[in-house]
C-alpha cells in the first residue's frame, strides 16, 4: 500500500515488526468483552462480518467459531498472516484483506456487522473510519467498537494518558472519549444503542513495553511519567505497585451502533 499517510505508515511497520506478540498468549485473546456485547448485537444466523483492524484475528475469529461468514482486515500483512496460522490451527475459514481502516474497498451495504477492537487509537482518521463503516453497513447492521478511552471532561487525565501512549508507541494517535464516538456514529446515521465504559486492568509495565518494542530512552520517559503523575491520574487509573509491578487500570469503551 503505497498510499499511506504518515499515521498510517507507523501503524503499518509497528504491528508488522511486533505482530509475533499479539498472537497466542496476548490479553486479547480473552473475548469475554465481545461476549458480555453479543447480547446487544441482533445477527443473522449466517452474518456478514467485518473485523477491521483485526491483528492477530482474536475478534474475527471469535465470529468465525459463531458459524459467521468473516472478512479480517488489517494494515499490516505480518498481522493478517498470524491470524491466518491462527484460523487454520482451529479449523476456521476466513478471507483476509490487506487495507486501512479509512478506506474500505467493499461496495454499500455490504455487511452486517463492523467490529474494531482495541485498535482506533492508531487510526489516523476516526471519522473517516466511523464514514467508511456506515457506508458499508447494510441497512440495520450493527457496529461494534471497544477501545480504549477517558471517560468525558477529565482532561488531566486524557492528556498525561496520551503522553504515556505515544512515548510507549509511536503508532498511537489518539484516544477519543465515549462523546466524541457518539459523536461520530451520530454524525453518519449511526444509532448508539448500547455503551460502556469499565475498568481494564493493564499487565505489568514491561510486558506493555516489550509488545510495543518500545525504545529504552522512551521507557525511562514512561518511568519518570508515571513517578511524577498528578494525584487525579492516579486515582483515576488506579496506579499501583504490586509486588514490584507497575500496573494501572485504563478505561474501556464497548459501544454498539445501529445504522438507520
Amino acid at each position: 500500500m503505497s498510499n499511506l499517510n504518515e499515521i498510517q505508515r507507523a501503524s503499518s511497520e509497528q504491528f508488522g515488526r511486533q505482530s509475533r506478540h499479539y498472537a497466542k498468549g496476548h490479553v486479547l485473546e480473552n473475548v469475554d468483552d465481545i461476549r458480555a456485547a453479543l447480547k446487544h448485537i441482533p445477527l443473522p444466523a449466517k452474518a456478514k462480518v467485518l473485523d477491521i483492524a483485526t491483528g492477530a484475528g482474536h475478534t474475527g475469529l471469535f465470529f468465525a467459531d459463531l458459524g459467521h461468514d468473516v472478512m479480517l482486515a488489517d494494515i499490516a500483512q505480518p498481522m493478517l498472516d498470524r491470524a491466518l496460522e491462527a484460523a487454520k490451527q482451529r479449523g476456521l475459514k476466513v478471507q483476509t484483506r490487506l487495507h486501512s481502516a479509512e478506506e474500505l474497498p467493499y461496495p454499500d451495504k455490504s455487511f452486517d456487522l463492523v467490529t474494531c477492537r482495541v485498535a482506533p487509537h492508531h487510526f489516523s482518521s476516526p471519522a473517516q473510519f466511523v464514514r467508511e463503516t456506515a457506508r458499508v453497513l447494510k441497512a440495520s447492521g450493527q457496529f461494534l467498537l471497544i477501545d480504549g478511552t477517558v471517560e468525558d471532561d477529565q482532561p488531566e487525565v486524557e492528556e498525561w494518558v496520551h503522553r504515556l501512549e505515544k512515548l510507549r508507541d509511536a503508532s498511537h494517535n489518539r484516544l477519543l472519549t465515549p462523546g466524541a464516538w457518539r459523536g461520530l456514529c451520530a454524525n453518519n446515521g449511526l444509532r448508539v444503542i448500547h455503551s460502556d465504559v469499565s475498568a481494564f486492568k493493564q499487565p505489568d509495565l514491561n510486558w506493555y513495553f516489550e509488545t510495543a518494542g518500545t525504545p529504552p530512552e522512551n521507557r525511562k520517559q514512561v518511568l519518570d511519567l508515571i513517578t511524577n503523575a498528578p494525584e487525579s491520574v492516579r486515582r483515576f487509573i488506579g496506579l499501583a505497585n504490586e509486588d514490584g509491578k507497575i500496573v494501572w487500570w485504563w478505561q474501556r469503551l464497548t459501544l454498539v451502533a445501529q445504522k438507520g
